[in-house]
Parts: structure tokens; sequence; C-alpha cells
């Protein structure tokens, strides 16, 4: 054991405390999969991630991505806060306008704008789910059948069940049965579109939680409220998860619900004001992109 560089990251939010936190150990050499895994049971985060020298010569670090309950391929608020902690720390890329990252779903490219990162969707394997499935976790969820307007199996990596709700009401009023959800096996995401001559502020009335994490300018352009279950590895409910609004981006624009550009909401149920900043491209590449802000900054001991 020896000391390692280590931050802590809130991602999506420029406001500290306010996002999904990241453990990002700066230096993961020697260490086994199990220590990498009893890591990230410890600091019990949604995701922890270890960094690395790249074995690919176009990538600038590679890096490896823990939830409590095991490795995932891929994860989207992991590989901006990873970025984030690296260039922080001194990290050069080789290429002047992006970065690339090397993770086990293959090379994520990276791009700045101003001081917000963003990262380019990996490509998205979506299919109808079966009807038993989709009722089972209608039934875990509390939701009527009329509620669910379109459902798909989405796959950039990880693997999200997609609901789209009838409102972004139905999406913050969920209360999952947590335990059926994990017995399922199958996490799951929501969302709910804002219509665009609607605003989103009497969503959040209801709570007073809610109303002192969100102020009305702060929610003005919101098109999209997300949530995430994860009970499966270990997560009940994610904060701000990256993966699961890269792969609703890549569905709901291709379906012409959204925009090709948009704002997505994520953990005011939890206290938390994620925001997620999406744009496709001229080339249909989807970027997803968000703030990130270091709250803790020192070393650990692995």
């Amino acid at each position: 054991m020896r000391s390692r560089p280590f931050k802590q990251i809130d991602v999506f939010t420029a406001t500290p405390y306010a996002g999904n936190p990241l453990a990002v150990v700066l230096d993961g050499s020697d260490l086994s999969d199990d220590d990498m895994q009893g890591f990230a049971r410890w600091t019990h985060l949604s995701e922890t991630t270890f960094v690395l020298p790249p074995t690919e010569p176009s990538a600038d670090y590679r890096v490896r991505i823990f939830t409590p309950g095991g490795e995932m391929p891929f994860a989207g608020h992991p590989t901006l806060g990873t970025c984030h902690a690296w260039l922080e720390a001194g990290g050069k890329p080789k290429a002047p306008r992006h970065i690339v990252q090397q993770c086990a779903a293959g090379l994520i490219t990276l791009r700045r704008d101003g001081t917000r990162l963003a990262f380019g969707a990996p490509p998205l394997r979506r299919s109808a789910p079966s009807p038993s499935l989709l009722a089972k976790v209608a039934a875990a969820l509390g939701l009527k059948a009329r509620q669910i307007r379109a459902a798909q199996l989405l796959d950039n990596g990880p693997v999200w069940l997609g609901l789209l709700l009838d409102t972004p009401d139905t999406v913050l009023a969920l209360q999952p049965d947590h335990r059926m959800l994990a017995e399922l096996g199958q996490k799951v995401g929501v969302a709910g579109i804002h219509p665009a001559d609607e605003s989103p502020m009497p969503l959040i009335a209801r709570s007073s939680r809610e109303a002192r994490a969100f102020s009305q300018s702060e929610r003005a352009d919101i098109r999209l409220e997300v949530r995430a279950f994860a009970s499966p590895v270990g997560v009940d409910e994610d904060p701000v998860t990256g993966s699961l609004n890269a792969s609703l981006a890549q569905w709901l624009i291709d379906d012409g619900q959204l925009p090709e550009s948009y704002l997505a909401a994520q953990g005011q149920c939890l206290g938390r004001a994620g925001r997620v900043h999406v744009t496709r491209d001229a080339e249909r590449q989807v970027w997803v992109g968000g703030d990130s802000v270091t709250c803790i900054d020192g070393s650990v001991v692995l």
C-alpha cells in the first residue's frame, strides 16, 4: 500500500455538492481488480475510477470504472469527472482540441467548450423490451400502462431499460420498490418531456426540498426530466447519469421527440441540481456535456 493522488469531483454541476460525486484515484498502477473493487465499495459512491497509462497509442489515459457492485465498460459522469481530474492534475492531451479516454468500451472522445467538457456518446444499440420485463418493471415503479409512452432497451456499454413517461410530473412522483428492481437485475431510466412552451416550475411546488434546490432561472430552459434506478449494481437512485442521458438523447432525438440541442435535469428528488447539456452535431454525433467541480483534493493510501 502507498499514497496515491486522489480527487473527489462533483459532476454535472458548477455548484459543489449539487451534482453526482465521483472518486478518482489518479494513479491506479499495481492495483488488483479486488483492490479497486474493494475501494469502490468503501467509497460507496455510484462510481469510483482508477487512472492508468493508456495501451492504445491515440489515447491520453486509460480508466477503469467501478460501482459498489462491479466494473463498468463505460459510464458518463465518470468519463467527465475523470477527465476533469486528469486535466487539473496536469494531464496534457496529445491533440490540441480534444482528449481521448481509453476504457473497456473502447476509445471515448471528449471536447472542451470553455470550462465545460462533453463526451461523444458511444454507438447505441436499442431494441424493444419483452412485454414480461416491461410489466414487471412497471409494477416495481408503481406505473400504469397508460403512463408509459414508449420503452426501449438501450445499450451503449451499460444497458438501461429506458421508459418515456407521459409527463415530467409522473417521473418526479415515482417511489420505486428498489428490492423488486434489484431482483429483476435490470437498471431502469425514466424520462418525461417538458413541452417547449411550458415552464417546468409548477412541478416542484409540491416539495420544499425541491424548491430549495432549484431557482426559476435554473429551470427555465429544461426540456427533459430524468431519473435513474440502478439497484442491481448497488445504487438505488443515481443522482446524475451520463450514459443514460446519452442513450436517451440518441433514442429520443432520432425519433423526433426532442430537438438536436436541449438541457436535461436529473437529481432533484435527491436534492441535487444536475444539469446535462445535450447536442447532436451535423455528423449526427451526440455530445453529452456538463460542468465539474473539485470538492476534495489530496491523497489516498491504497
